[in-house]
């Protein structure tokens, strides 16, 4: 247990760090209205017509930063919150997601990786963890096949810790292309630029957090696997 608190401790705590500063970057920027005046949604709308993107749809969900782009259906899904409000935030995060579906248009080869990659890595999430618990119970009974079992756990797992990493460079470049939207568009002034700018760098750090945690752990469950066929 307590080897694992030392793999997972350094990751945890940078994922505390990148969540205060998403907080702290929204609430600050959702409190500051753009001089424009225009809503997520109207800021959509302006951003999907600039890149030719009338096909795709804008809706409401439910819950807050649960803002996404469906490549599936073609649909922009932004929180109310974001949705409803004429903020500096809700630009930056507009943007980001129509960066998405721009990299969905031009068939940007990670977001196509990583589309193909979600139900392995949904599997490989959900039952790499469950396999590497049972494998060493297995073990310790006795069983020929436990050491086999977290093996396969590990591999599935990988699968998601590789998912982790493709999803690296299309948020980056997702926010990338939204900082050109916003300027090319005339948005936003320079100093809203900096604080959308703001609102898009933190939330990058966690998706850098989630990878940190997923390779730590991946990392961890290899070493118990060396350390399974040593006592062989």
């Amino acid at each position: 247990m307590l080897t694992y608190l030392l793999f997972m401790l350094p990751p945890l705590v940078f994922m505390l760090y990148a969540q205060a500063r998403v907080a702290s970057a929204y609430n600050k920027y959702s409190q500051v209205p753009n001089a424009r005046g225009i809503t997520g949604v109207q800021a959509a709308e302006r951003l999907l017509a600039h890149n030719g993107l009338n096909q795709v749809r804008v809706e409401e969900t439910k819950g807050q930063l649960t803002d996404h782009y469906d490549p599936r259906q073609k649909v922009l899904r932004l929180s109310a919150t974001v949705a409803r409000n004429p903020s500096v935030a809700a630009l930056g995060i507009v943007a980001h997601e129509v960066g998405h579906a721009m990299q969905d248009k031009l068939a940007y080869t990670p977001l196509k990786v990583r589309s193909t990659l979600v139900p392995v890595a949904n599997i490989g999430s959900r039952f790499g963890f469950i396999l590497v618990i049972i494998g060493p119970v297995l073990y310790g009974l006795g069983t020929g096949f436990g050491l086999d079992v977290v093996w396969v756990g590990i591999a599935l797992f990988a699968a998601a810790v590789l998912f982790a990493l493709i999803t690296l460079p299309v948020e980056y470049n997702a926010s990338s292309r939204a900082r050109q939207m916003l300027q090319q568009t005339g948005l936003v002034s320079d100093t809203e630029s900096a604080g959308a700018s703001a609102v898009l760098s933190a939330a990058a750090l966690t998706y850098v957090a989630a990878l940190l945690q997923a390779v730590a752990q991946l990392f961890y469950f290899v070493m118990l696997a060396l350390g399974m066929g040593r006592r062989r």
